[in-house]
């Protein structure tokens, strides 16, 4: 059974001793220990999760104005094991309805107002568009709960984890065309839908791509994405630097071309399966993108074909780049001749007639024309 598998964390709690009430010479530091007590006690696993513990709903039902159509029903949810931490987030293994999930939890400060109210904005962004997005390749929405001081997002659980995990195990070089053909097509269909509904992501990387038991890729984490009328020609940076479209990194206007920068980024891990700008800091990664107009060094063995749709995607220029439908067009040709045993080079006059249709997609830009950045 699923609950015995995920048992729901019951705790006890302890009986407060009430404090004895300090002087007034020693409020400061009475205060400062406090605050570091109520930190730890609240980066214990214990405390996150007895949160959302079914014995503690009474507050949380009461509330009913707070409540919308994928406001969780704790009573069915049990959690699990954390499997991922982040600054202000853990993701844990949980059943929900007896289906296997994810529940990211997202813990919101009190002591800082700033953060409180990014932490807020971004749980509510991530919930209204994941609500809405119903695609293969995006990570499907299940629920969500907002039970102060932790909000939660469910989502489906994705058994291989992030398509980072799966490239640290693999040898450099070593995945086949066949694989990266079928990764990127994966990644580029769910942001070719994501932008079919104005979605702009912000923050594509191989951190936030999810790989399921059939490791086919579903784009992950939407906290930074937006509504490309809201955030159309918007400044700041929301993504990472090392994946980061230069507009970005410079707080220049930007639209979702971004995201097709940072798509050429992927597609070049996996033809490495190296972290991009390795030997740099996130810093000087986005110095070098910006400034310098560097990007990570394409390998020689890697497709002459695949080579130029990467450098098309990280173009300098903006307007230089494919969109996504094209992007997918094209890696569904790549896929097409390598199916067909046809190579992704140039051919000679010796092809027959009946192959060409199938060659026009397999064929590179001749050698001689150069590709700008």
């Amino acid at each position: 059974m699923a609950i015995s598998c995920f048992p729901a964390i019951r705790l006890r709690k302890a009986k407060e001793k009430p404090l004895p009430t300090p002087s007034a010479s020693s409020m400061s530091q009475f205060d400062r220990n406090h605050n570091t007590m109520e930190r730890k006690r609240f980066d214990s696993v214990e405390s996150w999760s007895m949160i959302l513990d079914t014995d503690n709903m009474d507050s949380w039902e009461a509330s009913e104005a707070e409540k919308e159509e994928w406001t969780a029903d704790l009573s069915q949810l049990f959690i699990g094991n954390k499997f991922a931490s982040g600054a202000h987030s853990r993701i844990y293994r949980g059943i929900y309805k007896q289906r296997a999930v994810a529940v990211k939890m997202v813990r919101i400060p009190n002591q800082n107002e700033e953060t409180r109210i990014l932490l807020e904005q971004q749980f509510k962004s991530e919930v209204a568009l994941l609500s809405r997005l119903l695609h293969p390749n995006i990570v499907q929405f299940i629920a969500a709960c907002r039970k102060p001081p932790v909000y939660c997002i469910i989502t489906e659980y994705m058994s291989q984890g992030t398509l980072r995990m799966y490239l640290n195990k693999k040898e450099p070089y070593s995945l086949s065309t066949e694989t990266i053909l079928r990764l990127a097509l994966d990644i580029s269909r769910g942001m070719e839908y994501l932008h079919s509904q104005g979605v702009i992501h912000r923050d594509l990387k191989s951190n936030n791509l999810l790989l399921n038991a059939e490791m086919r890729v579903k784009v992950a984490d939407f906290g930074t994405s937006c509504l490309e009328t809201q955030c159309r020609e918007t400044k700041g940076n929301m993504g990472t630097y090392r994946w980061m479209a230069p507009e970005m990194i410079k707080e220049k206007p930007y639209a979702r071309k971004v995201d097709v920068y940072s798509f050429g980024i992927v597609l070049w891990e996996l033809t490495t399966a190296l972290l991009p700008f390795q030997g740099m800091t996130p810093v000087q990664a986005a110095f070098a993108v910006s400034e310098k107009k560097e990007r990570p060094p394409l390998p020689a063995s890697c497709q002459p074909a695949i080579a130029h749709l990467i450098k098309r995607c990280w173009a300098q220029n903006p307007s230089k780049r494919p969109d996504f439908h094209q992007i997918v067009s094209t890696l569904e040709k790549f896929d097409e001749c390598v199916k067909e045993g046809l190579p992704l080079t140039s051919h000679s006059r010796l092809v027959s007639r009946n192959v060409v249709e199938k060659l026009k997609g397999c064929v590179t830009l001749s050698s001689s024309i150069s590709i700008h950045a």
